[in-house]
């Protein structure tokens, strides 16, 4: 959905596509590609192993999904055999958030290692603390929303932007101020007043500082799946990667089932397309309930 905007401005998606409610042509972005490397890793490695991470990255890379232009040296250099652990750069870009949902999923039972896996994963390829603190936020965001979703509780606010807020402070402060900043949002008001309080309030560009805020905004100012993804891409800016944030929260709260069937069956599906990426999630809920019951 946001990749039809991505880099519009609030203000002409209004002018030129009023709302944005579909996904267009069902073509994922980088974001998706990235994350599809960590849930493979996770699969077929639970524990995390970032080198196999990073060479999932190198193996799945295709330029047209709009990579940033750090991206290319990391993955040239992984190419040409260096370790992962050498090849990051000091970004303070959103690129280690935007795909770090699985791991916020299959570590929400267990806090220190959530954060220990996030950063870690992080750093591959994002080393300024920013970088890392907004994956940090990210991670922990899905990480919380699953918790509720399994258990059934509602999301409060307060506590959970305060618990996220808290432990990315330890990383960087200015990204944790701008996630406390969520908490004076109103909640009151229909989708066109949620957009444009939230447009308003962040960057919502391709730092993790101005991207992360206003996807957990969309999420935690709405009360559906699809109100929160037409949120966070309606406020304009880096539209494929706030509206993935957004929409990776969303879905671990709400569950599968409410992703809309017509944003579903549109989707590309071709070797690593939407039957591959749906049974890799569920693959991985499998072994992550394994795990559980093993506990």
């Amino acid at each position: 959905m946001g990749r039809q905007v991505e880099g519009w401005p609030r203000k002409m998606i209004r002018l030129y596509a009023g709302m944005v409610q579909d996904v267009g042509d069902g073509v994922y972005t980088d974001d998706t590609e990235m994350m599809i490397g960590i849930m493979e890793s996770l699969t077929e490695h639970p524990d995390f192993d970032p080198a196999l991470t990073a060479q999932r990255f190198v193996e799945n890379f295709h330029g047209f999904r709009g990579y940033g232009a750090r991206i290319y040296g990391i993955v040239d250099r992984l190419r040409r055999g260096d370790s992962w652990d050498r090849v990051g750069t000091d970004s303070w870009g959103n690129g280690g958030a935007m795909r770090i949902a699985p791991i916020g999923f299959f570590y929400y039972n267990d806090r220190e290692k959530l954060v220990q896996t996030a950063l870690l994963s992080a750093q591959i390829t994002h080393r300024h603390r920013q970088g890392m603190a907004g994956a940090l936020a990210q991670a922990l965001a899905v990480g919380l929303a699953t918790e509720h979703g399994v258990r059934k509780q509602q999301v409060d606010r307060c506590s959970f932007l305060r618990e996220i807020a808290t432990q990315v402070r330890l990383v960087d402060h200015e990204v944790a101020d701008e996630l406390s900043r969520i908490g004076s949002l109103e909640t009151a008001g229909g989708l066109e007043d949620k957009i444009e309080q939230i447009a308003a309030a962040f960057a919502r560009d391709i730092s993790a500082k101005g991207a992360v805020p206003p996807a957990l905004a969309s999420f935690l100012l709405n009360g559906s799946f699809s109100d929160t993804v037409v949120t966070a891409v309606n406020c304009g800016g880096d539209t494929d990667t706030v509206g993935a944030m957004a929409g990776a929260v969303a879905g671990a709260y709400y569950g599968f089932s409410a992703i809309p069937r017509e944003w579903v069956v549109p989707l590309e599906n071709g070797e690593k397309g939407r039957d591959y990426v749906v049974a890799l999630g569920k693959g991985l809920a499998e072994l992550k309930a394994k795990q559980m019951e093993e506990m």
